[in-house]
């Protein structure tokens, strides 16, 4: 029997495939002179598997690699050898759906940030179940609070990169957790709307659909493409501008897309609520959504 088979026995439990091995997650470990642990060196990249297949695998590796070229990172594996170890560790996930955080640090080294002093990168990827906000909640709708917290800007650090350091997220969603709201609506410099603590943002005006510009300092979500692309293919057209805040309590929907996230509405912004639209197009938005994944992911 193959080593990895021995899991598919077990009941659902997070998975981690780490230096060419799979055992359960808690018992993966690195070293504490990792430079992932020490100083947030590294890059990561979070996937879905629906029916046993990553969903739009090839992008999420293509920003990996974008991501690690940025930060002169050289990956210790090549594509290939990563798409092969995804599908041995969603070989053997109990159940065809999952989440997965694929993450390469710099690896380990002495204690300064001179990545010179970390020989070889490390690998692991955790294969699990993700819920991004309470089920319940997201199917009725989130609150959002606009955070004091400003995105990180591009000066600083090119918001493409999806580096291991999420201080300035996990900021944004203390005041939301703080404010009692599900999510954090992170501004600019400019004060310009981003994106949330961890998701893209979307309105609708007038039934068209509008979402922030890059050059506003927002990550270029896989998701938010495949959004954006089913909206047209749904005849909705599609714009990628500069929002203000009052431009979201005016629209007639807002909601969330991530790959965490998929698509969840907004029910309101601080105090505002959103009243329901007359002829709202989410489900439309929606529904394409969902046929890119069955499209993607079906049995070849």
């Amino acid at each position: 029997m193959s080593p990895y088979l021995t899991y598919k026995l077990m009941k659902k439990t997070a998975l981690c495939w780490i230096n060419e091995t799979i055992m359960p997650a808690r018992d993966a470990a690195i070293s504490v002179f990792d430079h992932g642990l020490l100083y947030g060196d590294g890059v990561f990249e979070g996937l879905r598997f629906y029916n046993n297949k990553t969903f739009m695998l090839e992008a999420h590796l293509q920003r990996l690699q974008d991501s690690a070229s940025a930060i002169k990172l050289k990956l210790p594996y090549s594509p290939a050898q990563i798409v092969r170890a995804i599908e041995q560790l969603i070989e053997v996930y109990v159940g065809d759906s999952g989440y997965l955080r694929l993450v390469v640090t710099r690896g380990e080294g002495s204690l300064g940030i001179d990545p010179r002093k970390c020989a070889r990168p490390n690998l692991f990827i955790i294969a699990d179940e993700l819920v991004v906000m309470d089920v319940n909640e997201s199917a009725q709708g989130v609150s959002l609070h606009i955070a004091h917290t400003r995105r990180t800007p591009a000066q600083c650090l090119d918001p493409r990169v999806k580096s291991l350091n999420y201080l300035n997220n996990i900021l944004a969603r203390i005041e939301a957790s703080r404010a009692g709201c599900d999510e954090a609506l992170m501004l600019n410099m400019a004060g310009y709307v981003s994106e949330g603590s961890v998701d893209n943002v979307f309105i609708v005006v007038d039934g068209i659909l509008k979402t922030p510009a890059l050059a506003d300092g927002i990550l270029e979500g896989i998701t938010r493409a495949v959004v954006i692309d089913a909206a047209e293919q749904a005849g909705i057209h599609c714009e990628q501008t500069s929002l203000q805040v009052e431009d979201l309590l005016q629209a007639d929907e807002c909601f969330l897309t991530g790959t965490g996230a998929e698509l969840i509405p907004v029910r309101r912004i601080g105090e505002h609520v959103f009243d329901k639209a007359q002829i709202p197009l989410l489900p439309i938005i929606m529904q394409g959504f969902k046929n890119s994944i069955a499209d993607y992911c079906s049995e070849d």
